[in-house]
């Protein structure tokens, strides 16, 4: 199973801000559309990514510079070496991936152009779907014998 096939199963609405955005708008984002990560566009890399901003990156700003914070532009606090995947890797390399450099969001860029973003939620998810097929197809192998 590759990342194309998590992809068909979303919606392909893809949560981006501006890195002008505030960071208490960006969070209000999170939390209307109950994610842990928003893409921030404008930027000349991959899929036209400036950055990411996540959940932790919030956390972390909070904890460093307290709530005012969120009165600054997402710029300052989200991760600029955006690390993406295509839609033909497969769910265990993007699990490696993931864990690796322990990420829990993967903007997924074909030929230059931004097409999804997945969570590791994604990835476990079909990974479980996966696994549960094999066992069935194992269990209908065994009783037919």
């Amino acid at each position: 199973m590759n990342v194309a096939a998590i992809l068909k199963g979303k919606s392909g609405a893809i949560a981006t801000v501006r890195s002008d955005t505030s960071v208490a708008e960006a969070a209000k984002l999170l939390a209307s559309r109950r994610i842990g990560a928003v893409l921030v566009d404008g930027g000349k890399g991959a899929g036209g990514l400036a950055g990411i901003l996540s959940e932790r990156d919030i956390v972390r700003g909070l904890a460093e510079r307290g709530a005012g914070v969120l009165d600054r532009p997402v710029g300052d606090l989200m991760t600029r070496d955006v690390v993406v995947t295509t839609s033909s890797h497969t769910i265990d390399r993007v699990m490696g991936l993931m864990t690796e450099r322990r990420i829990r969001h993967l903007p997924v860029v074909d030929n230059g152009a931004l097409v999804g973003v997945i969570s590791i939620g994604d990835v476990v998810k079909h990974r479980i779907a996966e696994i549960e097929r094999e066992a069935e197809a194992l269990r209908t192998y065994i009783t037919a014998a």
